[in-house]
């Protein structure tokens, strides 16, 4: 499971911390209180979310950007609300329309906004980022495929598609990062700068950095009149899986989406403490499945996945590394709750509970892997072994390979897990090095699921082994003729029925495929502190999807804050 929604869905909450090492770690970035301050001038509160060690990268469109990158520095023209069923709120943008035929978008974007550095926000920033992002193949990591973006006068842009778009507005609209024109137009390549001196509209800005966290100050310039209120945000970097309960029940940690056992007994007794639940990413083993594209190992056999997904215990895998807080995936990789209206068969509906180690072992027999004398199997002198990445820390998704290595090994499979750094692990998957990785799928731009499909599954966001598959996560390098053209056809209608037919081509495949197995809906476990900071997203009222690591979110929960007391 990744923190940073490059992808994104960057993702569920991981960190955990030892109380001794948080301390350091707190402050070391700076010289002020680790603890926070809830004083309305000199409020501050801590966030955990941070990769393990900091490496410097502000820029929008890479995916190993930090957390704040989206929300909190850069801004899209229009939230977009996944834990909720709300209209989008109109952020950089005021209003919108499409031609009858779907190819031109003109947006009116918002008057008197300025960038953190004082540079007045106008129309030909929007169109500037689009044009930046059109002539750019590294940068569109959607795919987005326009014809041009113009400002014509410095409250209107035009958006000009070669097809019939409708179904690219979320991504529009409000999964694309604005950025200034005086800025980014010096820099040579948008691709590979860190941004180490970001410029944005949102309600923030650095202050400091260091290897074991940042600091970010109020935006001076925001333009959201008397927002934020909490003028400092601190994200530390916490280090083990052991006593994240330490950091939180001492008060060194405001914000945090961490998975940790026995969250009820450990919030019990505090009355500033309270957390909530949001499953919503699918947990997954992300394959790297196509031989084609310069994967290698024996997951790039078809049936090999298939066993896989049918070998394994769900129910089991909740109990001992979900916490019981899971719930139930889609082999379609929507969310079975939300998403049924789009799933064609019912029988994709959700996946299985518990195991078919008969079907698995009949899949696998029929493949030609056969068991050798230690119970593994192997075909051709390849033995049925593979490496499953993770990052360090991670303490469910961890327990999520040792509990698999056993369901597993009984149908002949050996798994073997390893832990890197999160900027190891999640290069890695960028270019391609790696058989099996641990991640979550989820939370695209809209619940249209064109956002997962299109993203993880066609042909024009991946890339050869060794190149990167960019911002959108098509990490398995899957490629389908039959699943692009579906893909291709939902993009070009408005209609909604036409566009069920597409996915119902294209489920159709991935179910059998599998490039992506899904072990279940993790959950979402974010946890407030409530002394320095009030006004935090609660069950009743999901003004935005509360994880630390959601893009375009954090921003809002950020804004939304007042200083306690």
């Amino acid at each position: 499971m990744s923190l940073f929604s490059r992808r994104l869905v960057r993702r569920l909450g991981f960190l955990t911390v030892v109380s001794t090492a948080a301390t350091l770690t707190i402050t070391a970035c700076s010289g002020d209180s680790p603890s926070g301050t809830s004083n309305a001038a000199n409020s501050s509160i801590s966030i955990n979310g941070t990769a393990s060690t900091i490496v410097e990268n502000w820029n929008p469109f890479s995916p190993t950007q930090l957390q704040p990158t989206l929300g909190v520095i850069h801004e899209a023209l229009y939230y977009y609300n996944l834990a909720s069923d709300v209209p989008p709120r109109p952020m950089l943008a005021t209003a919108y329309s499409w031609d009858t035929a779907g190819r031109q978008l003109t947006i009116t974007t918002r008057e008197g906004v300025k960038w953190s550095d004082g540079q007045p926000f106008t129309a030909r920033d929007v169109a500037f980022t689009f044009e930046l992002i059109r002539q750019n193949k590294a940068i569109n990591g959607s795919g987005l495929t326009l014809t041009s973006a113009k400002a014509t006068d410095d409250k209107t842009v035009v958006l000009t598609f070669p097809t019939t778009s409708f179904v690219n507005e979320p991504g529009v609209l409000g999964n694309t990062a604005i950025i200034p024109e005086h800025v980014w137009s010096k820099i040579s390549d948008p691709a590979k700068t860190t941004n180490p001196k970001p410029v944005g509209t949102g309600p923030y800005k650095l202050k400091s950095l260091n290897a074991q966290g940042f600091v970010m100050e109020k935006n001076p310039n925001y333009w959201q009149p008397g927002k934020p209120e909490i003028q400092t945000v601190r994200y530390i970097t916490l280090a083990t899986a052991d006593a994240a309960s330490a950091a939180l029940t001492a008060g060194q940690v405001d914000w945090m989406s961490s998975y940790i056992p026995n969250l009820d007994k450990i919030i019990a007794g505090h009355k500033n403490l309270a957390y909530v639940n949001t499953p919503a990413l699918t947990a997954s083993i992300f394959t790297c499945s196509n031989a084609a594209m310069g994967c290698k190992g024996p997951q790039t056999d078809r049936a090999v996945r298939q066993a896989m997904y049918h070998a394994l215990n769900r129910d089991q895998l909740n109990k001992l590394a979900g916490g019981g807080f899971a719930g139930t995936a889609s082999p379609t990789l929507l969310l079975p709750d939300r998403d049924q209206k789009w799933i064609a068969d019912p029988a994709n509906l959700k996946t299985p509970a518990g195991s078919d180690v008969a079907r698995a072992n009949q899949i696998l027999d029929a493949a030609g892997w056969v068991r050798g004398a230690d119970g593994i199997r192997s075909k051709g002198g390849e033995r049925l072994s593979m490496r499953i990445q993770t990052v360090t820390g991670w303490s469910d998704f961890i327990s999520l390979n040792d509990a698999m290595a056993q369901q597993f090994k009984e149908v002949g499979i050996e798994l073997k897990p390893t832990q890197l750094s999160s900027n190891e692990w999640n290069d890695n998957q960028v270019q391609g090095n790696f058989q099996l990785s641990l991640d979550s799928i989820g939370l695209g731009a809209s619940s249209n699921p064109y956002y997962t499909y299109n993203g993880r599954y066609t042909s024009a966001t991946t890339a050869k082994v060794g190149e990167s598959a960019g911002t959108s996560g098509n990490y398995a390098r899957y490629s389908n003729p039959t699943v692009d053209q579906a893909v291709a056809a939902a993009a070009a209608t408005n209609d909604e029925n036409a566009q069920k037919q597409q996915y119902a081509k294209i489920q159709a495949q991935i179910v059998q495929d599998l490039p992506y197995i899904p072990i279940y809906l993790n959950s979402t476990l974010t946890q407030f502190n409530t002394s320095r900071a009030t006004g935090w997203p609660t069950n009743d009222n999901k003004y935005a999807f509360p994880a630390t690591w959601k893009s375009w979110d954090s921003g809002i929960v950020l804004t939304t804050l007042k200083p306690a007391g």
